[in-house]
């Protein structure tokens, strides 16, 4: 059943308007962005915008939701790579490698949000918590598979690692990012 013309269109610039939302607010950052600017890059009228999106904290939360959605299907693709727990972590290691040397990269798109809004209740710091909240429980999982002998501890050391790799700003720059954080992991799950 084909979807009414109408919807098709309110679909497509609700998507548009996020698009470009979230490419504005990952490389400028949500104060700097101003909904006049996601109206103009977007070419989406502002009413049309603000049907989608009551408020701007509406469209920032989408923005970080669609990250989210993302980063988890990111991160499933690598685990799935691994054929044991400790493969598994190698290969978290590996893409967190690749993703903090791809061009353009500015860093965790959670942690930026959170960063710029001090309220703990804003939506962006809602989301990331909730981000970070789910990142530990599965590497908690992983290291109870891993047999660590502080599943716990160990997931929360490698969870600030992998905070730090996604913060690092290019300080791993020709370091082989991968392997750096590899290495420190694997100290972190041995039994």
């Amino acid at each position: 059943m084909n979807m009414p013309v109408a919807q098709t269109r309110s679909a497509k610039a609700r998507r548009t308007a996020l698009e470009t939302a979230s490419r504005l607010f990952y490389h400028q950052g949500a104060h700097a962005v101003g909904m006049e600017a996601i109206v103009a890059e977007s070419g989406i009228a502002k009413t049309t915008i603000y049907r989608h999106f009551p408020t701007k904290d509406d469209l920032i939360a989408a923005f970080l939701e669609e990250e989210n959605r993302d980063f988890w299907s990111q991160w499933d693709a690598a685990v799935a790579q691994g054929r044991t727990p400790e493969g598994e972590l190698a290969s978290l290691c590996r893409w967190i490698g690749d993703k903090v040397d791809t061009e353009g990269y500015r860093g965790c798109p959670q942690i930026n949000m959170a960063a710029e809004f001090a309220d703990r209740q804003h939506p962006a710091r809602i989301v990331a918590r909730r981000h970070k909240k789910e990142m530990l429980e599965r590497l908690v999982e992983i290291c109870r598979r891993c047999n660590a002998s502080t599943p716990e501890i160990a997931a929360h050391q490698i969870a600030l690692l992998f905070d730090g790799a996604f913060s690092s700003d290019g300080r791993l720059e020709g370091l082989q990012a991968g392997s750096v954080l590899a290495d420190a992991v694997t100290r972190l799950v041995e039994p």
